[in-house]
């Protein structure tokens, strides 16, 4: 762990980014009823139920010092899709 922690404090090289990756498989849902909208006083109102649509997988890497970030979104999470992301 420390080994990694030393890497954000050493000072930006664009030869040797450190670059974060992170990956997560969510559902997309959407609304099952209509949503009440705001009004003076009273705060927006919607109910919990939902409908799940589809699901897609959503990959990020960010590299802090740079200031760059790469986001892409796929249909499946399977290990040809990770690999291809990296």
């Amino acid at each position: 762990m420390y080994t990694i922690l030393k890497l954000y404090f050493e000072d930006y090289n664009p030869k040797y980014p450190v670059i974060c990756l992170d990956e997560k498989h969510r559902p997309l849902i959407g609304n099952v009823r209509t949503k009440i909208p705001m009004t003076p006083g009273n705060p927006e109102k919607y109910d919990y139920q939902y409908k799940r649509n589809v699901t897609a997988n959503i990959s990020v890497a960010v590299d802090f010092k740079g200031g760059t970030k790469d986001i892409t979104v796929t249909d499946r999470r399977t290990k040809r899709d990770f690999a291809l992301y990296i």
